[in-house]
């Protein structure tokens, strides 16, 4: 199902979706038939995703904001796009050459803030 709307940077391009479409649930049978394609979908997910907007500032020619955040949220909690990713992730470090299960990581430790300084910092008490 191809779309009139107007085409976003964000939007799928055809192999791209190819490739997606096998990890997205189908529509399932019996009910009520589904009113968006689910390309549309994940195309409207990307553009927030991208775009850093709110779900209700989703443009109007995208499906509505209540579906899409539906659909994003099901497909969260059913682990959807931890699988997506994770074989994202395999495959690109395939093509590195690297085992496609990473053995470690790493954590910089001047990018990790903490909780536990103690006391007060000079310059920092508004309240005097």
């Amino acid at each position: 199902m191809k779309t009139t709307r107007k085409t976003y940077p964000s939007d799928l391009n055809d192999q791209e979706w190819a490739y997606l479409e096998a990890f997205i649930p189908a529509a399932k049978s019996g009910g009520r038939p589904s009113k968006y394609s689910r390309r549309e979908i994940v195309n409207a997910i990307l553009y927030v995703l991208r775009a850093g907007g709110s779900w209700r500032m989703l443009p109007h020619d995208f499906p509505p904001w209540a579906s899409v955040y539906g659909y994003f949220r099901r497909w969260c909690q059913a682990g959807i796009w931890q699988r997506v990713h994770d074989h994202l992730r395999s495959r690109y470090r395939e093509t590195l050459g690297r085992n496609p299960c990473p053995s470690a990581g790493a954590v910089d430790s001047q990018s990790v803030k903490t909780t536990e300084k103690g006391g007060e910092k000079a310059g920092m008490d508004t309240r005097k």
